[in-house]
């Protein structure tokens, strides 16, 4: 399934397996995101379902006020400015979502959309907390406004809306913080948001986003989770193929829900060794939206999954052109990636170059201290062989110390690397003494 080429030291099936382990924790780093946005995505797809049904029964509901969400006018204005966010052109995209602040002052939109914004400048390394606070306060404020609205008129389906939304999303950031209470906190403020039944099962593509993720997840999840499988049981049953061709379609025609569903179309297909849809997904959102970081990291990665080399080697040396002029979200992360893939791809064809890409590997994941990265992990293991094959001992030294005292602590790769390490070690002390006669 995947054209990739063998090297002097790692054969494709071992690339591949490291390659497919680290692209999946980009797109899905902790356990606890699932259980917090799972518990987002529950209630969002309940709340979505009910706002379009509450709308098709607008003369059943007749206090129901208009929904902004809907406004296709609203809708056009928009188009740009969101663009130009999943663009990373965020002063022009938050300009826009600040008008339609001052017009709608009450509503919880503009603040979400502002949140949304600052959780972008999150997205292409989810460690970095540095937007954090101006991120909460914009959730924060999208649940004031929200509850003003639920308070005020209990049928108002927007309100319920943002404010799953905003609890899931809250949820997410204090579980990637490892902040538990507050992540759990959350998870069940965005529960108590689920509104009460559903009256009609017809969804229009953009409402249809909750329900697509609810039927395949609900279904994943006891698959993959199994500890959680009790908790999901007191939801209805879930549907894979069915969510997927609903995301499949929401991708295609929805507004506001359109690239989150391309984002999570990603995640379910490499999840399922489906690279070959994962590929077209990632060209599509990265010429979009060829400023964005994260798209551009995986397409890149996806291509040299495919054996489309030329195309992953351009896309990385253009990841590392943009570190060097430090352009916004290009960071080490990207960098990462970007240099293993240049290493591995002139492998065979400029030996120093190669070098000089394995070495860039191991500054980025030392300058994030990533060291349980695989990537991390390879490159010293290729610069140990190499540099030992040539026979320079204390260099090939350098290397086996780092790959010893990082890998994980019962992976086969840290015992071998420390066995190694010891034999190395006599093998210098000869290397002396005859140096010395």
């Amino acid at each position: 399934m995947y054209l990739l080429k063998k090297t002097s030291h790692f054969s494709a099936l071992k690339l591949k397996k490291m390659f497919s382990f680290q692209y999946c924790y980009i797109l899905q780093s902790k356990i606890s995101f699932f259980i917090v946005c799972r518990i987002y995505l529950f209630s969002l797809c309940f709340c979505l379902q009910n706002s379009f049904a509450q709308k098709k029964a607008y003369s059943a509901l007749d206090s129901l006020p208009p929904i902004l969400l809907m406004d296709e006018s609203l809708q056009a204005e928009l188009a740009d400015a969101l663009d130009q966010m999943y663009n990373f052109q965020f002063p022009t995209a938050e300009k826009e979502f600040l008008q339609i602040r001052q017009r709608y002052p009450e509503h919880p939109l503009p603040y979400f959309l502002m949140a949304l914004s600052q959780w972008w400048k999150i997205m292409p390394n989810t460690d970095n907390n540095a937007y954090d606070d101006i991120f909460l306060a914009y959730i924060d404020t999208t649940l004031r406004k929200a509850e003003t609205l639920y308070q005020a008129n209990p049928k108002n389906v927007e309100a319920s809306f943002f404010l799953a939304a905003a609890y899931g999303f809250k949820g997410r950031l204090h579980a990637d913080r490892e902040q538990w209470l507050k992540a759990a906190s959350a998870g069940r403020n965005a529960l108590r948001s689920m509104r009460r039944g559903k009256e009609i099962n017809a969804l229009s593509p953009e409402f249809l986003f909750g329900d697509g993720l609810y039927n395949y997840f609900a279904e994943w999840i006891p698959e993959n989770y199994p500890f959680l499988a009790p908790i999901v049981a007191a939801f209805p049953k879930g549907n894979k193929e069915l969510g997927i061709k609903q995301l499949d379609e929401v991708a295609r025609k929805a507004f506001y829900t359109r690239v989150m569903a391309n984002y999570f179309l990603m995640f379910i297909y490499n999840s399922e060794g489906k690279t070959h849809l994962v590929a077209p997904i990632a060209k599509r959102m990265y010429e979009a939206y060829p400023q964005n970081p994260y798209f551009h990291r995986i397409h890149a990665i996806s291509s040299f999954f495919m054996g489309r080399s030329e195309e992953a080697e351009t896309l990385a040396k253009e990841i590392l052109d943009r570190i060097e002029k430090k352009q916004f979200g290009y960071e080490a992360i990207s960098g990462r990636f970007a240099a293993y893939i240049l290493a591995q791809t002139h492998l065979g064809k400029d030996l120093l170059k190669a070098i000089e890409y394995f070495e860039k590997v191991i500054y980025f994941a030392e300058t994030i201290k990533a060291y349980d990265s695989g990537y991390y992990h390879t490159s010293l293991e290729w610069l140990y062989k190499h540099y030992r094959q040539q026979g320079k001992l204390e260099k090939a030294r350098e290397y086996l110390e780092k790959l010893a005292r990082h890998a994980e602590k019962k992976n086969k790769k840290r015992k071998t690397a420390r066995k190694e390490l010891r034999q190395l070690k006599r093998d210098i002390r000869k290397q002396k003494q005859i140096e010395g006669l």
